[in-house]
């Protein structure tokens, strides 16, 4: 007897087959309900003719949910959401997934190979969107991500560290005209900072937002360096996000998560003069308006010039180079009202990060 087919006595049989979500189709390629692949996405030919593509590894749940992505090395030397998306993608909760997970840990292969910031055309590829088919090589890769991966997605989390030589506390961003959503997912993600911050023409946020993909910025730590903190807060705020959306059950429903500082402000200290620099402050200090945060001398220390901060506030950002030219930035203040309480803040995330045995390699997640 067929299932469904009349049984004894004319009735039907109970059993049916339960409905099954359809497959997820990228560049070519379907990923049955239930199973997850990576698809390699053709970008280019090299000149000796060795083919380059994009890798997305997709995550397709059983059960329906929204479509999220994940992309990290726009620019190829700002690495830390490399580790944070291996991470996640070894994490055993990502079996329970409802929704769809687009996980792109290197999106600028030519610059991630070539450790630059920047594609072989010394173009941004975060400057580079929406893109054009017939364009650059940057313009190229933009419009193959836009097309093939954030067009099928409803959210993002796109991952960045500072630029060279500098380094970021862990924050997120997102722009002033942000949904009422977007800036509950942000506060999900629980970074020790939120910083409401214009979108900058041509980056993969204005053109997501453009297609109604709204999309979370995460920046965190330096360029060409996996620091476990970052790595750390990053992977515990994709997970957060995926709470929040349903994506996954709740692991500690109970569990309070601490709500990020909020600002609007932020300012860069820039160097009086050019000589060798010396700090007082670091990232998540604390400073007050007019404080001495600095000292820019002479090789022979002859002369020095006094750093001061131009705002009371946290420093979210720095400079890792002691060799400094006039006019350099040097620390970045975020403005807070209450720099002290701040401080504080920032300090319990991190210890929190460091006792949480859930965010070591491999066991985030699960």
């Amino acid at each position: 007897m067929s299932r469904g087919e009349p049984g004894p006595g004319g009735r039907r049989a109970a059993t049916r087959a339960k409905p099954t979500r359809a497959a997820f189709e990228i560049g070519g390629n379907r990923i049955p309900a239930g199973t997850r692949a990576t698809v390699e996405l053709p970008v280019s030919v090299l000149a000796n003719h060795m083919p380059v593509s994009l890798p997305v590894h997709v995550i397709h749940g059983r059960k329906p949910g929204p479509a999220i992505f994940l992309s990290a090395a726009l620019h190829g030397d700002e690495i830390v959401g490399v580790e944070i998306i291996r991470r996640v993608l070894r994490s055993s909760a990502l079996n329970k997934i409802a929704g769809t997970i687009l996980a792109i840990p290197i999106v600028n292969v030519f610059g991630f190979l070539s450790q630059s910031r920047y594609l072989p055309d010394r173009r941004d590829l975060n400057r580079s969107f929406p893109g054009s088919e017939r364009g650059s090589l940057a313009a190229q890769l933009a419009d193959l991500f836009l097309t093939e991966v954030v067009r099928r997605c409803e959210f993002g989390i796109d991952l960045h560290s500072a630029a060279v030589h500098r380094m970021n506390l862990s924050q997120v961003r997102i722009s002033p005209d942000s949904s009422p959503r977007l800036i509950e997912l942000a506060r999900a993600f629980g970074a020790p900072i939120t910083l409401t911050a214009s979108v900058r023409e041509g980056s993969l946020r204005a053109a997501a937002k453009a297609l109604g993909v709204e999309t979370l910025l995460y920046e965190a730590g330096e360029a060409l360096r996996f620091d476990e903190l970052p790595v750390r807060a990053g992977v515990r705020g994709i997970f957060s996000v995926l709470h929040a959306l349903q994506m996954l059950p709740s692991r500690h429903p109970a569990e309070k998560r601490r709500t990020p500082l909020e600002t609007s402000e932020s300012r860069w200290v820039r160097a009086p003069r050019g000589g060798i620099l010396r700090t007082f402050k670091t990232l998540g200090e604390a400073v007050e308006k007019g404080e001495r945060i600095g000292v820019v001398s002479d090789p022979f220390g002859e002369v020095e010039v006094d750093v001061l901060a131009s705002v009371g506030g946290l420093i979210i950002g720095r400079t890792m180079l002691p060799i400094v030219n006039s006019g350099d930035a040097l620390l970045n203040i975020a403005h807070m009202r209450d720099p002290d309480t701040a401080e504080e803040h920032v300090g319990s995330f991190q210890d929190a990060l460091e006792s949480d045995p859930l965010l070591d390699d491999g066991d985030a997640g699960t």
